[in-house]
């Protein structure tokens, strides 16, 4: 299948984006909205809902939706999707509104959007976090966030009024833009690549495999909340784009990013994952080793295993399970190319990367490019506190 053939998730990509006529008159009605205020996370969902990268979804998910997500990976009507997009609010706040009203979605003072509202509904926790994310375990971070939420949802169909700044607006390109790009550069198949990581030879090496197969590398980092200890976003694309310079030809490979939070969700994330990049435009999707995991909370190759029970996605993916430098091979390899013993392996540390970057050390040449070391130690601490 090629990107002019690839549908959008569900067929059509979804456009809630109000144009200057129709957003200067809701404007005008605001004043007489309840208003409802929201987190940066969940405005940047909004506008992944209004652009269309989260196709086939309008809004917040109603109840049956939600419910069906969490039991089948599928939304009511049968189509592949894996992880809630719920808006929650305080019972307050559900106090003041009813289904058939809508409401303001305000995020420090800039309303982001109006939400049609269809339902307000209850939900378990437990059940939430042992289905998305296959523990209760408090120290789960994506565990941790469900405990932290609200305990009704709102669910409805959103119509985006302003979007929120963002200091990476050169990256931060809409699925339309990322179409037509890719149709622009005479790329028939794409291979995506998700990532909230700087990259290392062991990343190179995957990117590349990939792109021995496809006409085009699409580089797309995870912008947003993460967990203590995970790189900063802006060391990310800094470190991206001093590889992409340096190492890639220019017209194989593009990179834009996907801002949103990290749930730390293995396998379902991985899902999620791939039908974002679908959206993109995308035609094949790299998985790695415990993508998306966090902890030993999946096994290694969750990620690749669930994508036996979604045939139906329209996205290929390209699974990787190991990689690392072998000396007597003298090259990055994995374990499908490379015969040779423990002994002549380097496995990629990403523990013992942080720990030479931490100290303002340029780690080994047979684990991250000289050029991309240098991007990170530009920072005088590359990591989310």
């Amino acid at each position: 299948m090629s990107t002019s053939q690839i549908k959008p998730h569900g067929g059509e990509l979804i456009n809630r984006v109000l144009d200057p006529v129709e957003r200067d008159n809701v404007l005008k009605t605001i004043p007489g909205m309840t208003t409802i205020r929201i987190s940066l996370d969940r405005a940047k969902e909004i506008e992944n809902i209004a652009s269309g990268l989260f196709s086939p979804l309008e809004g917040f998910m109603g109840q049956e939706d939600y419910l069906s997500v969490l039991q089948s990976m599928r939304l009511a009507n049968g189509l592949p999707w894996t992880i809630p997009i719920v808006l929650d609010i305080s019972k307050e706040d559900a106090d003041k509104i009813s289904a058939g009203d809508d409401v303001v979605l305000d995020h420090d003072g800039l309303p982001v959007a109006v939400l049609h509202v269809q339902e307000i509904y209850g939900f378990d926790k437990e059940i939430h976090s042992q289905k998305v994310f296959d523990t209760n375990d408090a120290a789960h971070p994506g565990v941790a966030l469900t405990n932290d939420m609200n305990e009704q949802l709102l669910g409805g169909t959103i119509d985006l009024l302003n979007e929120i700044e963002t200091p990476y607006s050169g990256y931060a390109l809409k699925p339309e833009e990322t179409r037509a790009l890719f149709r622009e550069k005479g790329w028939h198949t794409v291979a995506g690549f998700q990532t909230r990581n700087v990259p290392h030879l062991g990343h190179e090496y995957v990117q590349k495999s990939a792109l021995t197969i496809t006409d085009g590398l699409f580089i797309n980092p995870v912008i947003g909340r993460k967990k203590s200890g995970d790189f900063r976003d802006d060391v990310i694309l800094d470190s991206y784009a001093a590889l992409l310079d340096n190492y890639y030809p220019h017209d194989r490979a593009a990179m834009s990013i996907f801002q949103t939070e990290m749930r730390y969700a293995g396998p379902r994330e991985a899902i999620f994952h791939a039908i974002v990049r679908k959206n993109f435009g995308c035609t094949h999707f790299i998985v790695g080793r415990d993508h998306a995991g966090v902890g030993d909370y999946y096994h290694p190759f969750a990620a690749h295993e669930i994508f036996d029970e979604f045939d139906d996605l329209d996205i290929e993916p390209i699974f990787f399970r190991s990689f690392f430098y072998c000396k007597k091979c003298a090259s990055i390899a994995s374990d499908k190319t490379c015969p040779h013993s423990d002994d002549d392996i380097i496995n990629f540390s990403g523990t013992k990367m942080r720990e030479l970057l931490q100290s303002g050390q340029v780690p080994p040449p047979d684990l991250m490019r000289e050029e991309v070391a240098q991007a990170i130690l530009k920072y005088e601490n590359p990591f989310v506190e």
